[in-house]
């Protein structure tokens, strides 16, 4: 969510928002969807669980390739695509801090990047320890990579959804929320309306939903 806001920071203002939105959405939700018909159907073929969670790449998955003819070779393009992914990643989020540290704290941005790189590379570390080294190392029953994975993806997304939605939908303003999506009336948003009941009512109660759902309160 907060890459997502600072990369939008950057859009011109003359480009239209409601398409790029769009494109991003369906350009994310296909490789999404790409993935898993790549990866589940060898998931189930072999009887893996496939809710495996970080182990499922890191330990299931390697078992499957053993077992696939030309495996190795696959598993070589596998991994180094998978780290390609994971660093490209990573700098668009770090540029998150980066972006708070510049203009929230007055740094350059090479000793904001610095920083960043510095605790991002500690936690970084913490949580690759904590499948060998640190892996009896327990906060509140949880590793230090189920700890910072739970909190991220269950407590801080959904509740940094549900907020950004309230604010733009009842604080920020229709006036001035209708001049930043049209560039001071430059550009047509004929999607407004419905654009302004989703962050007003839909969104709100399935983020709500989804962190409910998360941290166990509302169990399917």
């Amino acid at each position: 969510m907060g890459t997502l806001i600072t990369y939008a920071s950057y859009v011109p203002k003359d480009n239209k928002l409601g398409n790029t939105a769009i494109s991003v959405a369906i350009a994310d939700s296909m490789v999404a969807i790409l993935a898993g018909l790549a990866i589940f159907p060898a998931v189930f073929a072999f009887g893996i669980a496939p809710g495996s969670g970080a182990g499922l790449v890191y330990i299931t998955l390697p078992n499957i390739f053993q077992q696939m003819l030309g495996g190795y070779f696959f598993s070589i393009i596998f991994f180094v695509l998978l780290g390609v992914a994971a660093l490209t990643s990573t700098i668009s989020v770090l540029e998150v801090i980066v972006a708070f540290f510049v203009e929230e704290l007055n740094l350059k941005r090479k000793a904001a990047t610095w920083i960043s790189i510095s605790l991002v590379s500690i936690l970084g570390v913490m949580s690759a320890l904590s499948w060998g080294a640190l892996s009896g190392l327990k906060i509140l029953g949880f590793s230090v990579f189920e700890l910072l994975d739970y909190t991220s993806a269950n407590i801080l997304l959904p509740l940094g959804g549900f907020f950004i939605v309230l604010f733009v939908a009842w604080f920020y303003g229709r006036e001035r929320a209708a001049n930043e999506l049209s560039n001071e009336g430059k550009l047509k948003i004929r999607f407004f309306p419905f654009f302004l009941f989703v962050i007003r009512f839909l969104a709100p109660i399935c983020i709500a939903f989804i962190f409910l759902q998360g941290i166990g309160l509302i169990k399917f």
